[in-house]
């Protein structure tokens, strides 16, 4: 069952773009004292998540399809157990003087209604996650609390089929549907794509956390989350990717930079087949997603393949 949506904008409240005037510097054909022009930026908004009437989190992201940000966030969080457990989520723009922000910079709040059982929960874990662009681990008060022990992915019967050949094909129909970054750089991808290597969705942030909570939010919305397929980023691997992509059942994920050794170690432990350094004609397979050996180590270890 999707959670219930209500209350939503039929167009995001913000527009994720925003036109700035610069000073140009040393471009072919300028003159020295360079040239003033409007350049496109991407916006970086202070976005509150508040379950059940109370404050969680404030993420900085870009102010588009903030219902499915939320959505992705409250599951690969942990603080939902499946997206039944959202009943409603309502976004609202915040006025800077409301929001006690300088002028000119207004906030969004996300108001998510949860169950009981997941706002219970979500009060006893007291961490506060505030102030990140979609990175760290902020507010984690113990080891304890990194959560670095994922469980692990459910075996799935295609895995080898998300071999170089199709992690790829993905990657290269990946950038021509960046088109907030193509317009302003600056802008992360998080991308499905089927275990053929077609692309279907793309969602992107000025955080590449955020760009992946808006891809999973978008696939829990519409019951997608089970069917095969592979998530790719354009950013690095990082552990905190593998672990959301974990804790919903992700089986396998491509970025297209180097991973760190933390986030191939959870892959590792959690089964989740990982490519990293994905671009053509080379990529590099750092956790297979096969079965893990009784010692908890890979049962391989990470090999490149180039495309001929």
């Amino acid at each position: 069952m999707a959670a219930a949506m209500t209350n939503l904008p039929e167009s995001d409240s913000l527009p994720p773009l925003a036109r700035h005037a610069v000073h140009v510097f040393g471009e072919r054909g300028l003159a020295p004292e360079g040239v003033v022009r409007d350049d496109t930026l991407a916006a970086e908004v202070p976005v509150a998540l508040v379950f059940n009437g109370v404050s969680h989190a404030v993420m900085m992201a870009t102010p588009q399809d903030l219902e499915a940000f939320a959505l992705g966030f409250a599951l690969s969080e942990g603080i939902l157990d499946s997206a039944a457990d959202c009943r409603g989520i309502d976004v609202r723009v915040i006025d800077a003087s409301e929001a006690g922000l300088p002028e000119g910079m207004p906030g969004i709040e996300v108001q998510l209604d949860i169950s009981t059982r997941s706002f219970e929960r979500l009060k006893d874990r007291r961490r506060s996650l505030a102030g990140r662009t979609g990175c760290g681990v902020c507010g984690v008060e113990s080891f304890a609390g990194l959560d670095l022990s994922p469980q692990r992915v459910p075996p799935r019967d295609w895995i080898e089929r998300v071999d170089l050949a199709t992690v790829l094909r993905a990657f290269a129909a990946m950038s021509p549907r960046q088109l907030l970054n193509a317009e302003a750089g600056a802008i992360h991808a998080a991308a499905w794509a089927t275990v053929d290597g077609e692309l279907t969705d793309l969602m992107e942030d000025v955080g590449r956390h955020n760009a992946l909570d808006k891809l999973l939010g978008k696939l829990a919305r519409a019951n997608r989350l089970d069917e095969p397929g592979f998530v790719l980023m354009s950013s690095r691997g990082s552990h905190e990717l593998v672990r959301k992509c974990a804790r919903l059942g992700i089986a396998a994920m491509a970025t297209i930079s180097a991973p760190t050794a933390m986030g191939v170690r959870m892959a590792e432990l959690c089964g989740l087949r990982f490519w990293g350094l994905c671009r053509a004609p080379r990529g590099v397979l750092y956790a297979d997603g096969l079965a893990v050996a009784a010692s908890g180590s890979a049962s391989t270890a990470s090999a490149t393949a180039s495309m001929p």
